[in-house]
């Protein structure tokens, strides 16, 4: 048995109209046409769908039970169609998204969310990776798309979209050794302690400008740096979107340091020019974009630019 699109779309038409009559004009065939159909498809199931011994045809048991089936395989069927559709005019299978974990308190899901409204047949994979590690599969063609903090230097295989600001705190529990007596302190007194720091596996690619202690220990988990500095073995940078929930609860504290303020960097959406975006990543950089410049209210931010590899 071949169970068409069809015959399936032609069922549900009688169910609907009550009649061969009135299903063949919303589907734009004529009654006989309909009724073979219908009757072709009886003998494939072996089963009878509609009494025809009244004036209109009546559904069955059969033809009732089989309904909500028949109406979920309609939907398949044009959600296959579509996705075929989309994947000959540039839409790739799966779209792969890289987070540095630090970021995933970000509002990232949100234009998610609209890309998979636009697109709704499309795959997506979104991996937690810390920055090094997100840039470096961005290069090696396995992500699309990175979600990192910004980089100050440039290289032409990169362009960005900026998203957002992220305050960076430091941040430590009330407990540790250092905060004791409530004075505060100077960055150089604080480089005395260890300091935790989410980065990759690669010891070559730990970011400086986050790293200030004489003795850190690192990890590729946001998760494990929290759980760690609320043990109390150690402070770290980390940004207010993710700590906030901690500082509330009372689990971590930021520190106060007399010479130092709070840092501020760019999130960037990164992606490699010298490969070819389908249309998911496209779209949801055009996503972000809007989301930008919707926060700001102002036309020019939100621009491409150029950035280095890291």
């Amino acid at each position: 048995m071949s169970l068409t699109k069809d015959a399936v779309q032609v069922f549900l038409a009688v169910l609907d109209k009550g009649s061969f009559s009135a299903a063949a004009r919303s589907i734009g065939r004529v009654p006989s046409a309909v009724s073979m159909t219908i009757a072709n498809l009886e003998a494939d199931l072996n089963l009878e769908l509609f009494d025809r011994r009244g004036r209109e045809p009546q559904p069955t048991a059969a033809a009732l039970a089989l309904q909500a089936k028949a109406r979920f395989m309609l939907q398949q069927f044009e959600l296959w169609e579509a996705q075929a559709l989309a994947l000959s005019t540039g839409l790739e299978s799966c779209l792969c998204l890289a987070i540095a974990p630090e970021l995933l308190a970000s509002d990232w899901a949100t234009p998610l969310a609209r890309l998979a409204e636009r697109f709704p047949t499309l795959d997506v994979q979104v991996l937690a990776a810390p920055e090094a590690d997100a840039i470096r599969m961005l290069h090696e063609g396995r992500v699309q798309l990175a979600l990192v903090f910004e980089n100050p230097n440039f290289d032409s295989r990169e362009c960005c979209q900026e998203t957002t600001q992220e305050t960076l705190l430091a941040v430590i529990a009330p407990h540790h050794p250092a905060i004791v007596g409530g004075r505060k302190l100077r960055i150089d007194e604080l480089a005395e302690h260890r300091q935790i720091v989410v980065a990759g596996r690669d010891p070559e690619a730990l970011q400086p400008r986050f790293l200030q202690a004489h003795h850190h220990w690192r990890t590729d988990s946001h998760t494990a740096a929290l759980r760690m500095m609320q043990a109390g073995l150690g402070w770290g940078y980390l940004p207010e979107s993710l700590v906030r929930p901690q500082l509330h609860a009372g689990t971590l504290v930021e520190l106060a340091l007399t010479n130092i303020s709070q840092l501020s960097l760019w999130v960037d959406l990164v992606w490699s020019n010298s490969k070819p975006l389908g249309l998911g990543a496209q779209h949801f950089i055009e996503l972000v974009r809007e989301q930008r410049q919707a926060a700001v209210s102002v036309p020019s931010v939100g621009k491409t630019r150029t950035k280095s590899v890291r």
